[in-house]
């Protein structure tokens, strides 16, 4: 299953790099709803979480089994770091560079013990198991958001009814 997740985290990142790539800053910023994340504060997300959540906790687990990782808030960390200022190139290089370190990480994994795990205060034990095949989950969820925020744009950009094409569902 590891070099499925390898192989599939790296087809994802060249899919991020085209959906992310060539962004004007009224692109980046522009969102459908307060509510919705813009493509800016989507990257500045899969930073965080490419570095501090995913690869992080799973190596946590795999070389301290038992001890709690440190402590994260994906949601807060959207105003606590100013996501919607942060410079959008940057962002997206740093993401690529991430996603590279991470790949580097689990191709150096030699029969790593993936059962190992941490007793998460309210979803119970997490080993290398869920850390891995979550960060593959995560990597879908937010292809389909910007993908979704691609299809909004285009939409509010447009001057002729879309719906020709189908129904977004």
């Amino acid at each position: 299953m590891l070099n499925f997740i390898i192989k599939e985290l790296i087809k994802n990142k060249n899919i991020f790099a085209g959906l992310f790539a060539d962004k004007t800053s009224a692109e980046y910023l522009w969102k459908v709803s307060s509510e919705k994340w813009c493509p800016l504060e989507m990257i500045c997300h899969l930073v965080d979480e490419e570095v501090l959540d995913f690869r992080t906790r799973l190596q946590t687990v795999i070389q301290k089994p038992g001890t709690q990782p440190p402590l994260i808030d994906p949601v807060g960390w959207v105003k606590d770091k100013k996501y919607v200022e942060q410079n959008y190139q940057q962002k997206l290089q740093e993401f690529l560079n991430a996603r590279e370190e991470s790949i580097t990480y689990l191709k150096s994994l030699n029969n790593p013990p993936l059962n190992h795990f941490y007793n998460h205060p309210t979803m119970g034990p997490l080993n290398g198991h869920v850390f891995l095949n979550n960060w593959l989950a995560h990597d879908f969820l937010h292809i389909k958001q910007i993908t979704r925020w691609h299809y909004d744009f285009l939409n509010y950009k447009s001057s002729v009814p879309i719906d020709y094409a189908g129904n977004w569902t």
